[in-house]
């Protein structure tokens, strides 16, 4: 049935640096035609980087939509052009804990909400962690944000305790936790292909 879900027209409603909101009229089985209002997404990457004490980095920000600051991974926009996904997360990592990695693998990827958005994340593990060589001012919402290393079981709990609830920090900290057990076996190289990817 190689008509059902045609978009039959499509409407921009928004756009803003970030995303769009989109109205397509999409065919549904049976022939009819029902709208759908979605958003579009840059897409963005989040880094569950875990240090030689086996202790996850987890930041605390204001989340202004749900009005709450969130324990989260460091993590960031796909918002500068023909960068790659692992260059933005270690972008974000020394941007947001003053981190650098020795090395890298694709922990999981991410849809985070696809009934109404097509958002993609891709987590990515990283270790062998040191200092950046410089530190950078933070402006916004991250003036305020902390960074703090949790054992990686503690952080496990937090996340069945409903103290981690940001969805990436969720999914990366007990994907995490699952890679460490299985010894970081059958882990995609940082560099992997990413079909989800905005613009992919």
């Amino acid at each position: 049935m190689p008509d059902v879900f045609a978009v039959t027209s499509s409407t921009e409603q928004f756009r803003s640096p970030i995303m769009r909101i989109v109205s397509d009229d999409v065919v549904m089985p049976g022939g009819q035609t029902s709208r759908r209002d979605y958003m579009v997404h840059i897409g963005a990457v989040g880094v569950a980087a875990l240090d030689d004490e086996g202790r996850i980095v987890l930041v605390r920000q204001y989340r202004h939509p749900v009005r709450q600051e969130l324990w989260e991974l460091p993590a960031g926009l796909l918002d500068v052009h023909g960068e790659a996904g692992h260059a933005t997360a270690a972008r974000e990592l020394a941007e947001e804990a003053d981190l650098k990695a020795g090395r890298w693998d694709v922990l999981t990827d991410l849809l985070t909400t696809p009934g109404c958005s097509d958002e993609a994340i891709r987590i990515y593990l990283a270790r062998d962690l040191s200092p950046t060589d410089e530190t950078f001012d933070r402006v916004g919402e991250e003036a305020l944000m902390s960074v703090r290393r949790v054992p990686l079981d503690e952080a496990v709990s937090w996340v069945f305790a409903g103290q981690i609830r940001n969805a990436a920090a969720c999914v990366g900290v007990l994907a995490a936790a699952r890679a460490r057990d299985n010894g970081f076996t059958g882990l995609r190289p940082a560099t992997a292909d990413w079909t989800d990817r905005p613009g992919h």
